[in-house]
């Protein structure tokens, strides 16, 4: 069975109010004065701060962003809008809209999106007061402070076909706050383009998510998993700047001009493909094109039978290289394409293990090290699923979630060492390896020489600097710590974790008593992941020792609700940084309220 694709959005959901009796008494018209609304008013707003329309209709428009804050932004935008329209209109002619906003999981299909967050944020919609907006306690703990608006608690609501009360808030806004004119301006202006990053001094690549071809959504982690290892296997050519794998799949299922990827990212070249798999036959296209002018460069097919995948990906991955580097020998390229493992099953079930990890639920990472365990079993020596599942080890350390601590963080700890005994010459499984064992026993004398061997190896991983910086933090190596977050988020800039970059990039500063840095980074990761529990426990000791003592007790409410165990004791058992740096987090984090 195929894997749901997921992912965190803020959701808006717009209806209007009374169309069935406004086109009772004139149908064509009130479908004209709809289509006018939609498409020249909501549909600007939401484009202005980065929505994505699913679905626009008056019995029900839904509009997927990224950020909440952007969400309410352009909700705020439209009724102001809606308000100077209805201005001249008779009551019988006015139309009206109700929104309703949530922050949740959405289940991907296509261009479509459905679940929970979808259906709450449409049943939140008729709760709100006619031209209003109701948000979810998810939206408002997002938008807290950021906004020039007020919310006021609506209580726990029952919900039709919601199992669960929703604790939901009205939103108010100052018309002053949100001129009607500047919107309508704006939208009306074309989006100016993302400004373009500079290039790097060596040849620069995206590799974009291959299509999955086949016609059947379960090989859709399949195409993926090929995308990826060309990913990998270019990223090891150290005369290339690749692109990190998540802001490439930033892309996945966007109908985007080339031009503007490059310019987005900041690469010169982009390869796209596709993968055709049937039966035990597997073909992939791929062409490579100049970002800056949208010529082709260079096109192939590659076909093979499926036992033969990783010979397969090896050629694609020399063609490429050839293309963009002549210089890059092809010796050299077959040297650094190693085959991760000789049995494609194994393969199979780590890639699925890897998609299961994304979820980041202690259900989704249950599975995970099945699946990690089960590659093993088919391939022991298969290096990468040993630190793959060291790492889900540490992701149950770091959330409370083992049932025998000192067994289970031994296992972990075990599986990290053999990963680097199996491939001491693997990136990936260097990287992986390093941060699982410096964070499950703090065993910095090995984790970083791994780290600082991962980096040599790979001077591209996005990865190996971002997570590497938490190593660096550690061990006080602060100046460090930052040269990686930069780094990591020059080589990924659209990654979806790239929260732990910015708070990687926050502990360096906090630890060095920079505080209004410290507090701009941890507030970023905050807005780019509002579940990371630890992204609150830095902020509030931040804010603490700024002075902004309000704010911090908010974030450490937002911490305990997040994680309810957590107190200085709790926090004491899992230190990994210095004795100095951590009393100085907990004295911040006691004057915002953390327990005992």
């Amino acid at each position: 069975m195929a894997r749901e694709q997921r992912r965190l959005a803020a959701i808006l959901f717009a209806d209007a109010v009374g169309s069935s009796r406004l086109m009772g008494r004139d149908e064509s018209g009130t479908v004209a004065r709809l289509l006018e609304h939609l498409n020249q008013r909501l549909a600007p707003a939401a484009a202005r701060r980065g929505g994505r329309v699913v679905r626009l209709k008056g019995d029900g428009s839904l509009i997927e962003f990224t950020s909440a804050v952007d969400a309410l932004g352009a909700a705020i935008d439209f009724q102001q809008t809606m308000v100077e329209a209805n201005r001249d209109q008779p009551d019988d002619r006015a139309i009206v809209f109700r929104i309703g906003l949530h922050l949740g999981d959405v289940v991907v299909e296509g261009d479509d999106i459905y679940g929970d967050a979808v259906n709450v944020a449409a049943r939140l919609e008729a709760e709100a007061p006619e031209g209003g907006i109701v948000a979810s306690r998810a939206v408002r703990e997002a938008v807290s402070g950021r906004l020039k608006v007020s919310l006021h608690a609506l209580g726990e609501l029952a919900l039709k076909n919601i199992e669960r009360p929703i604790r939901a808030f009205r939103v108010e806004w100052s018309a002053e706050d949100w001129p009607v004119h500047s919107i309508a301006s704006a939208a009306a202006l074309p989006m100016e383009p993302a400004p373009a990053l500079t290039l790097p001094d060596k040849p620069s690549i995206a590799v974009l998510p291959f299509q999955n071809m086949s016609g059947d959504a379960e090989q859709e982690y399949f195409a993926d998993g090929i995308t990826e290892d060309i990913i990998t296997a270019l990223s090891h050519i150290p005369s290339l700047f690749v692109i990190a794998r998540n802001s490439s799949f930033a892309y996945k299922g966007k109908a985007i001009d080339i031009r503007q990827i490059g310019r987005e990212l900041g690469v010169r070249y982009v390869l796209e493909g596709s993968v055709r798999k049937a039966g035990q036959r597997l073909r992939i296209t791929g062409q490579l094109v100049e970002a800056e002018t949208g010529s082709h460069l260079w096109a192939h097919r590659f076909d093979s039978v499926l036992e033969d995948v990783f010979d397969l990906q090896d050629r694609v991955t020399m063609a490429v290289a050839g293309a963009i580097e002549p210089s890059v020998t092809q010796a050299e390229i077959r040297r650094v394409n190693r085959k991760p493992t000789d049995n494609l099953q194994a393969y199979d079930w780590l890639l699925r293990g890897l998609g299961e990890q994304q979820l980041f639920s202690r259900d989704s990472v249950d599975r995970a090290m099945q699946m990690a365990r089960h590659a093993i079993e088919l391939d022991p020596r298969y290096a990468e699923a040993h630190a793959r599942l060291a790492a889900w080890f540490m992701i149950r350390w770091g959330n409370g979630w083992m049932e025998d601590e000192a067994a289970e963080t031994a296992e972990g700890v075990h599986f990290a060492h053999l990963a680097v005994q199996l491939a001491p010459n693997d990136s990936i499984v260097l990287t992986v390896a390093a941060v699982a064992l410096g964070i499950l026993n703090g065993d910095l004398a090995n984790a970083i020489p791994w780290l600082d061997r991962a980096i040599a190896l790979n001077p591209n991983s996005a990865d190996a600097f971002g997570l590497g910086a938490q190593l660096r933090v550690f061990a006080g190596d602060y100046a460090t710590a930052a040269e990686y977050t930069d780094r990591a988020m020059r080589l990924s800039p659209f990654d979806p974790n790239s929260f732990v970059f910015s708070l990687a990039r926050g502990y360096s500063h906090l630890f060095r008593r920079q505080l209004p840095e410290a507090v701009a980074w941890v507030s970023k990761a905050a807005q780019q992941n509002p579940r990371n529990a630890p992204t609150f426990l830095y902020l509030g000791s931040a804010l603490a020792h700024a002075g902004q003592i309000e704010e911090a007790r908010t974030a450490i409410r937002r911490l305990l609700e997040l994680h309810p165990m957590d107190s200085v004791k709790w926090r004491r058992q899992r230190r990994r940084v210095r004795e100095d740096d951590f009393e100085y987090l907990m004295e911040g984090a006691r004057l915002a309220g953390l327990p005992e």
